[in-house]
């Protein structure tokens, strides 16, 4: 299940039932799950933890360097979750003395030639496609999507279930459950399609519309769309969502 061509450090920790391919290199300080393939040529490198059953496709660079430079070699981790795919050529920081940790979720899929820069922080279930690049300490809530080539400013958060199309490129936080494209980028509607693939209710999808015409749709401004919707929207769990994220958790004010 080991290539006698890979090379793996002494002191790395490998869990059972791994498969590790020719000419992968596995450093020291690295702790690798369960049921894990890394593949040939891939390359896990200091200070990174992943868990079980992922795969690591040729070429990929898990816990290189962060490309920071204010990092002056700090003790951090490059940390990865459970049954996440990650794609040939996919490199992922890890931290720098800010957070000191990058983070990975579980159940993502990192396409080809994508980037997740130093101290950012992926959710679950999300998709990075190709080519994709995300600069350091961004946020992506779960089961977000970025089409390919998307690129994502250093510092913003990303709400969940959103769709970006591909070849947008931004500076500012995306509120949950939307769809963002055209050039320059901003709210292209709901993610509708999305919503409905993961099991929301007409109800659910309806209030979500209704809260994002409110403010995206005539002439409100985003502190008067947030004041109407908690005065005409019924207060779900994913309404609470969108005003949480945009009155507490966004630093960058939220795409136009």
């Amino acid at each position: 299940m080991i290539s006698p061509l890979a090379y793996i450090d002494p002191e790395a920790k490998i869990g059972e039932n791994c498969e590790i391919g020719a000419f992968a290199y596995i450093d020291k300080n690295v702790v690798i799950g369960d049921n894990c393939v890394i593949m040939p040529h891939a390359s896990v490198l200091y200070g990174t933890r992943m868990g079980n059953n992922n795969k690591i496709f040729h070429g990929a660079v898990i816990g290189g360097i962060p490309q920071d430079l204010k990092f002056k070699g700090e003790e951090t981790t490059c940390e990865i979750g459970d049954n996440n795919m990650i794609r040939e050529n996919v490199t992922i920081n890890r931290g720098t003395a800010s957070r000191g940790k990058t983070v990975v979720g579980s159940g993502n899929l990192l396409m080809e030639n994508s980037h997740i820069g130093h101290d950012c922080i992926i959710g679950n279930g999300c998709i990075i496609g190709n080519s994709s690049k995300i600069a350091g300490e961004v946020i992506i809530d779960d089961n977000a999507i970025l089409s390919a080539c998307v690129l994502v400013h250093q510092f913003c958060h990303i709400g969940g279930y959103v769709m970006i199309q591909g070849g947008s490129r931004f500076s500012m936080d995306v509120p949950p459950y939307i769809i963002v494209g055209r050039e320059p980028a901003r709210y292209c509607g709901l993610n509708i399609v999305g919503l409905r693939r993961r099991g929301y209710s007409n109800e659910t999808v309806n209030n979500i519309r209704n809260a994002y015409r409110l403010i995206y749709e005539g002439e409100n401004n985003v502190s008067t769309g947030v004041a109407m919707i908690k005065e005409r929207i019924p207060m779900t769990p994913e309404i609470e969502y969108i005003l949480n994220f945009i009155e507490k958790e966004s630093e960058r004010g939220i795409i136009g």
